[in-house]
């Protein structure tokens, strides 16, 4: 029996003579730092640790950028936005014990958004490891415990020679349909013991294409060929497959309104005659998706905020293409379509009938008028100025990240996010504090364009210590914190669930001092001037600050 090995990765004549003379004062760290350049990454984030000083010596001798935040959680969201924005894997560098753990919010986003990041940890030494109370600082009984529940894999390893497969196995995990956070640990004697290996150079981790079985295709694809009401909701697995020209062309073959998600914001032209554009929160358009007979669901799994806060109840036949088996019909009996979003749409693409409907873009045109009927009624005139304000400054192509606060509530649903991939907030998990730090990760993803972080005051202080971290690397970002004296949001649920609200008030810094002590200018700015200050802000090099002190109401949403 023969076997082609043309697919082998091989090595260069002076590959192989370094191979037999390894340098020396290598250690384990060396080896992960030289799996992950050998890997494709080129920057790498994190916090050191006492156990992890090994990774951290070996990035001196490596040509990996290192973008050092203050906390790991902060580190956590800066990589899951790197991820986000590049495609590509993103190494998140961290300690043992308190410092992993401080990481968990992090990459539960990172999970819930699948964002591919890859968490590096240390460990105890291996003497130290199997569950027992030996006295080690950082020491966890079962430190993979506390991250299985959250990432996709966990990968351990207790010798040097398993550091590069390890990190490749991890890698490929991560960027399997759907991405998502993995986990490797590495005690700290194996990262600090001198190797004789040689260096490493032939990795690969392709990861496993994920296409759609044909005979569902031509199943939905004859649902929608014949339908009389077809719709589309596009969530963000359209975005990251990189499949919104699909998406477009597949709509207006069938003539088929589209609706995106939150997270899928950007996967379908926002003007477009076909756009519902992403009012979810609303009956009118809950009841357009019901009434449709056939409804495509794209790269969502219809929770909590997809589905009007589980009022949806789809009256025609659904067909769901996901990446995440366990999010098919998780809430909807479906055609399911286990699949990467860019290929089943491909496919579909190919195997549908054009379908002509004059009446689409006249129905999708009654819905926008309701629903801007509905918003005009609340007196919510400040609120508006104040997204049409960050629009008209933020330039098309630039990226935006948005932490849970009022303002981007309704961006999510009022925002014209005019490229795909370019607004990102926290709603997969719903944590505070990721807007900044995230932003100063897409910074460094891509630093020819300006960054906007929106916070609220109370947000906002998860991150202050990231001002330093913006400093450091000059990155352009600029930070709008909207500045209301508390947590906005809470206060309105518990105000409108209670009389009065309990806990959300805060005392809060002069945040233009506080920015400016940092080094980083800032300006204090009001609803009129907001779009000029902003405009400069984002113009101007390296990181600026734009306080907006303003209370922003929530519109009323509509669930019945």
């Amino acid at each position: 029996m023969s076997h082609d090995h043309d697919d082998r990765p091989r090595l260069t004549p002076a590959q192989a003579e370094a191979a037999l003379n390894p340098p020396p004062g290598r250690n384990g760290g060396d080896l992960v730092v030289e799996t992950l350049h050998g890997l494709g990454a080129t920057t790498v984030f994190g916090l050191p640790g006492q156990h992890a000083l090994g990774i951290f010596d070996a990035l001196r001798r490596s040509s990996l950028t290192y973008i050092g935040l203050r906390v790991e959680n902060n580190a956590g969201f800066a990589a899951d936005a790197y991820g986000r924005i590049t495609g590509e894997v993103a190494p998140l560098l961290l300690s043992t014990g308190p410092g992993a753990l401080t990481s968990l919010a992090a990459l539960q986003e990172a999970a819930s958004a699948s964002a591919p990041v890859l968490a590096i940890s240390s460990q105890i030494p291996t003497a130290g490891l199997g569950g027992g109370r030996h006295g080690y600082l950082h020491e966890l009984r079962d430190q993979q415990a506390s991250f299985r529940d959250i990432v996709k894999s966990v990968h351990t390893v207790r010798t040097a020679s398993q550091i590069p497969s390890a990190i490749a196995a991890a890698w490929e995990s991560a960027l399997t349909a759907p991405h998502g956070p993995v986990w490797v640990e590495i005690p700290q004697d194996v990262l600090l013991a001198e190797t004789v290996l040689p260096v490493v150079t032939a990795m690969d981790a392709t990861p496993r294409e994920l296409y759609p079985r044909p005979e569902l295709t031509v199943a939905a694809a004859h649902l929608l060929s014949n339908a009389e009401r077809p719709a589309i909701i596009a969530g963000g697995g359209v975005v990251r497959s990189d499949a919104t020209g699909k998406l477009r062309a597949l709509a207006e073959k069938i003539g088929a309104p589209v609706v995106t998600t939150f997270g899928g914001k950007g996967a379908f032209p926002w003007e477009h005659p076909l756009s519902l554009r992403s009012w979810l929160e609303d009956r009118h358009t809950t009841d357009f998706l019901e009434s449709a007979d056939v409804l495509l669901v794209v790269g969502s799994g219809l929770g909590e905020l997809s589905s009007n806060y589980h009022t949806f109840r789809p009256r025609g036949r659904v067909i769901q293409i996901e990446a995440d088996a366990g999010k098919l019909e998780s809430n909807h009996p479906a055609l399911g379509i286990h699949s990467d979003a860019r290929e089943a749409l491909a496919d579909l693409l190919d195997a549908v009938e054009p379908r002509e409907d004059r009446t689409a873009a006249e129905r999708v045109r009654t819905v926008l008028e309701k629903v801007r009927a509905r918003i005009d009624a609340q007196d919510l005139t400040l609120e508006q100025r104040v997204v049409a304000s960050v629009r008209e400054a933020l330039p098309d192509t630039a990226p935006s990240f948005w932490d849970m606060t009022i303002l981007t509530y309704w961006a999510w649903s009022a925002f014209d996010a005019r490229h795909p991939n370019t607004m990102h907030s926290a709603q997969g998990a719903g944590g505070l504090g990721y807007g900044f730090p995230a932003a100063l990760g897409a910074a460094a993803a891509d630093p020819t364009k300006p960054v906007l972080a929106v916070s609220g005051d109370g947000g906002a202080m998860y991150s202050i210590a990231e001002l330093a971290t913006a400093r450091q690397y000059g990155l352009p970002v600029t930070w709008l914190i909207v500045d209301d004296g508390g947590y906005g949001i809470l206060r309105e649920y518990m105000t409108g669930a209670f009389g009065e609200a309990t806990g959300t008030e805060l005392s809060r810094p002069d945040f233009v001092a506080l920015a400016e002590s940092f080094g980083v200018p800032a300006v204090r700015t009001t609803p009129e001037s907001l779009t000029d200050d902003l405009a400069k802000s984002l113009a101007a090099p390296g990181p600026s600050v734009v306080v907006l002190p303003a209370l922003l109401r929530m519109f009323e949403p509509t669930h019945l």
